[in-house]
């Protein structure tokens, strides 16, 4: 049982029920809260079987507040497993066990959760109808005919034959699966793209033409867009033509790299087609798409632009593209037969709102790596703040770069130990020399008051340290508006005071700030102050 690790969807779902049991005001997870960590992790075969049964995580979360209504607002506690779920725990190893799995999955703990008819958990199931022996069945099923789906880790040998060699050794050296990475939900959820998406599905769906190109600012989702479908093709949301393919994330770099000498790297690009060419079920996309013009050029050499365009006007080959719009008119439009082979697809920066529904989105993926709880307030303020005092960069990108880098100061100021511990250890330090001093000097009265002091100070200290490791546990670990603040302060220079301050504030005394700048032109501030006032 010892060599048998959780794999990362399952510490995750744990996590998430851990931060369910803090946001509930409860001091203890329970079985329930499990559920509901294992009905939030996508792309599990235990999400699947519980939805397959209408149980999502929403009404998940409102049967736990009916069997046990959130509790009142306290100082922070420690927050830790039951019994039950200690011994679930244990019992989710041994389902990995009998079911001859290298790692426990979400779908190991959700059988494992079956059997606990009398928890709450389990009460939660009889409430929809879910009867136990069927959800059982059902995901037992689910992993016979999907061991791809088993959490997507390899399982112990049962004497299998050995793997068949790949079709794409080259691609799949230069490149990067994107399906590959999406089945082992690697990828972070895309949110607000449908349209953008749908769009692509039409061009790669065409007779002819068939290669879009996304063209929007650097920062505001364009990879995401790719790899939002990528998801859709492996969760089968695509039209038939699409069910198979595969797409490839293809990098000039790695392709150009290793190319020391003339005709190295037409060889390589075209033997890389002649793969694609030969599987029929690939879509490579090329991030930078400008970069393939005078890529391997050199010396009179063709570069990759031109040993593609053939290729993408037969219909051979079918690519997506991004790339900015300066680039684009700068090397595509001077060359229309370059330009006529790829559709373009404008991606516009998202608006506030949608900015503030792609955090929230990806809130679970970077809780989960920076071990804190990112608040609705620091989401917020991360997009509003990011929007108007970051303006070389594009929403959502700078507001997530936001919200990872407070993630991270957060976590690490928790490690480091407050001033009002490092003060008293530092007390206690002076109190002993005191007291070895009035040994030495033999005024016995003084060293027995001065040791009494000191074991009153070891226990306030011992009290505070306690306090100060139950704060590192996640669940009281926040990320706030104000940590949003001082993050931008430092990137912008501009006082964390005034990113604080109101707007109306500001706006009320307008006129002050303006005649501590400017001396001698009354009427034109007062007439300045006014149009930003009606704005």
């Amino acid at each position: 049982m010892s060599e048998l690790r959780f794999s990362e969807k399952t510490n995750q779902a744990l996590f998430v029920a851990q931060r369910l049991t803090g946001r509930l005001n409860h001091v203890i997870v329970g079985t329930e809260h499990v559920l509901y960590g294992l009905a939030r992790i996508e792309e599990t075969i235990a999400q699947n079987a519980l939805k397959h049964f209408n149980l999502t995580a929403e009404n998940i979360r409102e049967a736990v507040l009916h069997f046990s209504p959130q509790g009142e607002e306290k100082p922070k506690q420690t927050i830790q497993a039951s019994p039950r779920v200690k011994r679930l725990v244990e019992q989710a190893y041994q389902q990995a066990l009998d079911l001859n799995d290298s790692y426990v999955g979400p779908e190991h703990l959700l059988l494992a959760l079956i059997e606990e008819t009398d928890s709450v958990a389990g009460r939660i199931l009889n409430r929809f109808n879910v009867k136990p022996e069927d959800l059982r069945q059902y995901i037992l099923a689910q992993m016979e005919e999907n061991p791809q789906a088993r959490d997507n880790r390899p399982q112990r040998p049962r004497n299998a034959p050995a793997q068949r060699k790949s079709d794409t050794p080259l691609l799949d050296k230069l490149g990067r699966d994107l399906n590959k990475l999406a089945k082992e939900n690697q990828l972070d959820p895309v949110i607000g793209r449908d349209q953008e998406i749908e769009r692509i599905i039409q061009i790669l769906s065409r007779r002819t033409k068939n290669n879009p190109v996304l063209i929007g600012e650097p920062g505001v989702g364009k990879t995401a867009i790719v790899e939002g479908l990528a998801r859709k093709i492996v969760a089968g949301e695509v039209p038939e033509l699409l069910k198979d393919k595969r797409v490839i994330t293809l990098e000039m770099g790695m392709l150009v790299s290793g190319t020391k000498y003339r005709g190295e790297f037409e060889e390589r690009m075209k033997d890389l087609l002649e793969e694609v060419r030969n599987t029929k079920q690939v879509i490579l996309f090329i991030d930078e798409l400008h970069t393939i013009v005078g890529a391997g050029g050199a010396e009179g050499a063709v570069d990759a632009a031109n040993i593609l365009k053939p290729a993408l006007a037969r219909g051979e080959v079918q690519t997506i593209g991004a790339t900015t719009l300066k680039e684009f008119r700068k090397y595509f439009e001077k060359d229309a037969a370059l330009e006529r082979r790829f559709q373009p697809v404008m991606v516009e920066p998202p608006t506030l709102e949608e900015s503030v529904l792609i955090l929230k989105g990806l809130r679970d993926r970077y809780e989960a790596h920076h071990r804190v709880t990112i608040s609705d307030e620091a989401i917020e303020a991360a997009v509003q703040l990011s929007d108007r005092y970051i303006n070389d960069r594009f929403l959502p990108d700078k507001a997530i770069d936001l919200i990872d880098e407070a993630g991270s100061r957060v976590r690490l100021r928790s490690y480091t130990a407050p001033p009002d511990l490092k003060d008293l250890e530092e007390e206690l330090k002076k109190l002993q020399a005191e007291k070895e001093e009035a040994v030495k000097n033999q005024a016995f009265e003084l060293a027995a008051s001065l040791r009494d002091q000191e074991s009153k100070k070891k226990e306030q200290l011992q009290n505070q340290h306690e306090q100060w490791k139950q704060k590192q546990d996640s669940s009281q670990i926040i990320v706030g508006e104000e940590d949003i603040a001082q993050i931008v302060s430092a990137w912008t220079n501009v006082p964390v005071e005034r990113l604080s301050q109101e707007d109306s504030k500001r706006l009320l005394n307008l006129e002050n700030e303006l005649h501590r700048r400017v001396v001698g032109q009354n009427e034109a501030v007062e007439a300045v102050s006014r149009a930003i006032r009606r704005a």
